[in-house]
This record gives C-alpha cells, structure tokens and sequence, in this order.
C-alpha cells in the first residue's frame, strides 16, 4: 500500500525532470553559408561566416603537389564518396590553412554547395565530440578545420582528437571530415617527446599514444620554406591579380629586401609583403 502510494509522487517528479531536460538536438542549419565557427559555450552553436578569408587556389605558388593531394580529397569527399582526414604540417606561415580554404572554396566551386566549412579554435578540441553529434543530424557535408593544432606536456585533449579518428563506438560522421594544421610533424615538439619518454616509467607507454595521433590521419602533406624562384613566383602572381603594375626587377629588390627584413621566405612573408606594396601605391585589394 504504501509503494502504490509512492507512484503519483514519483510519476510527477518524473515529469518534471522531463520538462527541464534540454530538447534533443535538432539538425543544424547550415543553408545560410558556406563556413560556420564552432561556439560550445554558453550555448553551443554554428556562426555563420559570411565571407571566408580565402586566397584563390591558383595564387598559391610552390605547392603544386599539395594542392594536387588536397584538392583530390576535398574534391572526392564533396561528390560523396570516401575519403580521408588530412593533417597538413609545415613551418608556419607556409600555407597550409590558405591551402584548406582555397580547396573548400575550389571545392564548392565544383559541386556547388556541396561541402560547409567548420572551424574549431584549438582551445575548443576538447568538445570535438560534441561537434560531431551535432553534424551527425545534418545532411550536408562537412570539412571540420582545427588550425594550428599541437599538444603540450599536461595536455588531455588529444584524447578527444584520438576518439574521433578512431571512430569510437559510434564511428565518424560519413558527412564530416577532419583537416588540420601543425606546425609540428607529430603534434607535439621532439625535445618535449624525448623528455617525456626518458622522464616517465614507461616511457613508450607515456607519450606513444600522443605520438600516434598523427598516424591515425589518412594523409600527412608536408610543406617547407619556399626557394627564392618559389618567393619570386608568390610576388609575381599576387602582382599580377591585384593589378600592380611594377617592373618585375623592381617587384623582385624590393621583395628581397621585405624578406630579409622579415628573416624568412614563405606565403604568408609574400603576402605580407603584397599588402604593403598596394597600400604605398594606392590600389585597393579586392577580389
């Protein structure tokens, strides 16, 4: 008699346990752009980009090869069919993430609307999970993009990284693909890898498991400083594009001179330099 009379009681709280737990996920929107930023806090969504920050595919310079690999994958993965999580490391400013963008925008530019491009910000890694249950409900598919990805010593997120590209339980999304930058071929420094393992009891058990991260993405493509011709032909094709009309021995002095002020050659030194060149001779870069 008296656990009958418990049953109204328990049936009530029941309910309103019911009412206060949040309503299941619905399927993202992702009809209103072609790029979103992942927020997981205070709320998790998707902010539309309206205009992605995106160099042209064939302004890149110096990396024929890996825009060859990329773009096969991007393209592949936008026409349905499977394809591979892609990890993209290199000294920095190299052009690994222009690369990224210019193969989504050449993608979309193919199969119109085909592919959305998400990113997530390093420090969110954690909630990549929760990212891809949130695309799991969703049709179109995605390129998920983690730029300047590392690890540090007391650094656990890699353990959410690893379970989506195991797969987990529940396996990737087939509409969601991975792609990210590093400036470091495993994800973490050699110094911090070696220092781990002569530190810890079992040293190959310690730090293997980080190490391996990078094993488990279907393609690595490595980039590298570009040559001075390499440097010359990223200053020439940005001159040519924006309409810069500099004599070329004049474009390459006083692109040797930007460079040597900034102590390196890559994309990003040349775009750099590009950006200056257009503001001192009063043209606007657009398009």
């Amino acid at each position: 008699m008296e656990h009958s009379s418990l049953i109204p009681a328990l049936t009530r709280i029941a309910e309103a346990l019911e009412r206060l737990a949040p309503p299941p996920a619905a399927a993202p929107d992702l009809t209103g752009a072609d790029a979103f930023i992942w927020h997981p806090e205070p709320v998790a969504r998707l902010s539309p980009v309206p205009k992605v920050a995106a160099v042209p595919l064939d302004l890149l310079q110096g990396v024929d090869r890996q825009k060859e690999i990329l773009m096969e994958n991007t393209l592949r993965f936008a026409r349905g069919f499977s394809a591979n999580n892609a990890m993209l490391w290199g000294a920095r400013g190299t052009g690994k993430s222009s690369l990224v963008k210019a193969a989504h925008t050449a993608a979309n530019g193919e199969v119109p609307g085909s592919l959305a491009l998400i990113e997530i910000h390093r420090e969110d890694i954690k909630t990549l999970p929760d990212l891809l249950r949130f695309l799991r409900a969703g049709s179109r598919r995605c390129l998920v993009f983690c730029d300047d990805l590392s690890f540090e010593r007391e650094d656990a997120d890699y353990k959410a990284l690893k379970s989506v590209l195991d797969g987990g339980i529940e396996g990737r999304p087939t509409n969601v693909l991975f792609y990210a930058t590093s400036n470091r071929r495993h994800l973490m420094s050699r110094d911090m890898i070696e220092n781990e393992r002569s530190a810890a009891i079992h040293g190959s058990e310690a730090i293997e498991e980080k190490v391996s991260l990078s094993d488990r993405f279907g393609l690595w493509i490595g980039f590298h400083n570009a040559s001075q011709d390499t440097f010359f032909a990223m200053i020439e094709a940005y001159a040519k594009h924006f309409g810069l009309n500099v004599p070329v021995e004049d474009l390459h002095a006083q692109a040797v001179e930007w460079s040597v002020t900034r102590g390196s050659r890559s994309g990003r030194v040349a775009w750099q330099f590009i950006q200056d060149l257009a503001g001192r001779l009063g043209v606007k870069m657009e398009g």
